[in-house]
């Protein structure tokens, strides 16, 4: 039995944020079924990139597909009909689409009450910027990621992934699986809402608390951390490493495993509020000592002192890794056109029910017939869906 082998989703997400939700589900083993407009004149862009490529691959993985075009009432009841066999649906439209589809909660609740509708947006369902189109770097620039990455004086920079829309993606898969523990007792499904602004906001974390406390604007440090010193990136003769002393006792066991014991009674460095206000003091002795020697010495013997320590990889060098190597990271699929291909292995580890990648993201359409079959439509039914352009 797979984790997740009992429930339905019905996705009719695009983007990112949205198959990253449910893309948590279908390498648990749940049916993920893509609801895609059929193709017009040839096979559309349904997925927001090309199908074939490396990310609607890694994207959609494990996922079936049936074509209907929801804007006319044939297919709107053969999709109602799916609703009635599953558990959980995703959408991301503009809040206003869904009402204009007939697949907001309360119709679906109508229709099967257990139901969970997922909502997954840029700037929540209400507000007085609601009907604003959204994109990850617009949100990490809103919700203050930019104001704080990046060097001293630099200007913002953006991260260097499409970090809201993953967030808020894993942020609605908790919540529909919230929502499904809440039904074993209920037996009533809900409204899960999920945005880009809202991911965004929850990232910023320790910096958005030390401003609601404390009423202080965080601002960039570049690879200082802002509030814990020695805590940095450093050029060692090489490359570059990553040296995390934070505390007491790290930086006194980072003093002597650098050989440099005295600075431990350094007026200006013997507490952590004081190395970080005297962090380019600090920064400055560091960086002479680590760029005599390369990163194969210096983090092997940090690491042993106790000092969190590592290098700092491209993505060659991150999939060589031996403890990367270890946790299976990468997966493997065959597709029909495509051959065997690599993909990013699902990260949650189980140990008696794991995740699973079992197959490629399907064909438009590729499993309509046999949904439709599952429905119970007979043949005749199918074939005049199919010439009405209904699927």
């Amino acid at each position: 039995m797979k984790a997740l082998g009992r429930f339905r989703i019905l996705d009719l997400t695009r983007a990112r944020a949205g198959p990253t939700s449910t893309k948590q589900f279908a390498d648990f083993g749940a049916d993920v079924i893509k609801v895609e407009q059929p193709a017009s004149g040839g096979e559309r862009n349904q997925l927001s990139g090309d199908r074939h490529s490396f990310d609607m691959q890694n994207l959609h993985r494990n996922s079936r597909s049936i074509t209907l075009d929801l804007k006319t009432p044939q297919a709107k009841e053969i999709f109602y009909r799916l609703v009635k066999t599953a558990d959980i649906v995703v959408e991301n439209f503009r809040p206003d689409v869904k009402f204009r589809l007939g697949i907001d909660y309360e119709t679906l609740k109508a229709i099967n009450p257990r139901i969970i509708l997922t909502s997954i947006s840029g700037f929540g369902q209400d507000g007085p910027y609601v009907k604003r189109p959204m994109f990850d770097q617009i949100s990490q620039g809103m919700s203050g990621i930019m104001s704080v990455t990046g060097k001293p004086g630099g200007g913002p920079i953006r991260a260097g992934v499409a970090i809201t829309d993953i967030t808020a993606g894993y942020i609605a898969a908790c919540g529909m699986l919230t929502a499904l523990l809440e039904r074993e007792t209920s037996g009533e499904g809900q409204w899960v809402q999920s945005s880009l602004i809202q991911a965004g906001v929850a990232m910023m974390d320790f910096q958005a608390a030390k401003y609601l406390q404390k009423g202080e604007i965080p601002v960039q440090v570049g690879n200082d951390h802002p509030t814990s010193m020695p805590t940095s990136c450093y050029e060692c003769s090489d490359g570059y490493i990553n040296v995390a002393a934070t505390g007491q006792v790290m930086w006194l066991a980072l003093c002597d495993a650098i050989g440099k014991p005295e600075m431990k009674e350094d007026p200006r460095f013997t507490t952590e509020p004081l190395r970080v206000q005297h962090r380019d003091e600090l920064n400055s002795i560091f960086i002479e000592i680590f760029k005599t020697k390369e990163k194969g010495y210096w983090v092997p013997l940090l690491n042993t002192a106790g000092v969190p320590t590592g290098p700092i990889y491209d993505m060659s060098e991150v999939f060589s890794d031996p403890q990367v190597i270890s946790q299976n990271m990468v997966a493997k699929v065959d597709h029909p056109k495509l051959g065997s291909l690599q993909l990013v292995n699902q990260a949650l580890k189980l140990s008696r029910t794991p995740a699973q990648i079992t197959s490629a993201t399907p064909e438009l359409g590729e499993h309509t017939l046999q949904i439709l079959k599952d429905l119970d439509y007979s043949p005749e039914e199918i074939q005049q869906f199919i010439d009405q352009k209904i699927v």
